[in-house]
């Protein structure tokens, strides 16, 4: 058993990109959930303006997973931080060491721009997950409640109705 390999994702990567959010849909029971498209994906990591960047994890089989993480800010620290949006390993690659070489990498990247925090969310019922995070140091926030605006409610409070 090989150490994955860690890139950044290339334009070319977008349509495996886009696979692997759909499998990280159907493990959060969402399988319909995904609405992006490869457009929406290739603009959001390599267009004019990005919003998130994107790794892969590799082995001499192919991709074990990947994880998108965007820069937020911090006004207590003056400084900024990094989100992970999602982070997803196949099932196959589970236990070998590769969300463990996902978070080193992110911890470095982290670090190198003088960020503040890690950050990342995970659902309540995904305990294998839970107890990972725990084990890399990582502490949940409890105090905090996590709130969405979206769809309906998004749109009438933008409108003023």
């Amino acid at each position: 058993m090989s150490l994955p390999v860690l890139r950044g994702a290339a334009p070319a990567d977008v349509p495996v990109i886009l696979g692997l959010i759909r499998d990280l849909a159907t493990f959060e029971r969402e399988p319909d959930a995904v609405q992006m498209t490869a457009a929406q994906l290739h603009d959001a990591l390599f267009g004019e303006m990005p919003r998130a960047e994107a790794l892969l994890a590799e082995d001499e089989a192919g991709v074990l997973g990947f994880a998108i993480w965007f820069e937020s800010f911090n006004t207590w620290t003056g400084r900024p931080g990094l989100f992970v949006e999602d982070i997803f390993i196949i099932p196959s690659a589970r236990r070998r060491g590769v969300g463990r070489a996902i978070f080193t990498h992110l911890a470095k990247r982290a670090v190198a721009r003088g960020c503040a925090r890690l950050e990342w969310s995970v659902l309540n019922w995904n305990e294998p997950a839970i107890a990972f995070y725990q084990r890399l140091g990582g502490a949940p926030q409890s105090e905090w409640t996590k709130y969405r605006l979206s769809g309906a409610a998004l749109n009438a409070l933008a409108t003023g109705d």
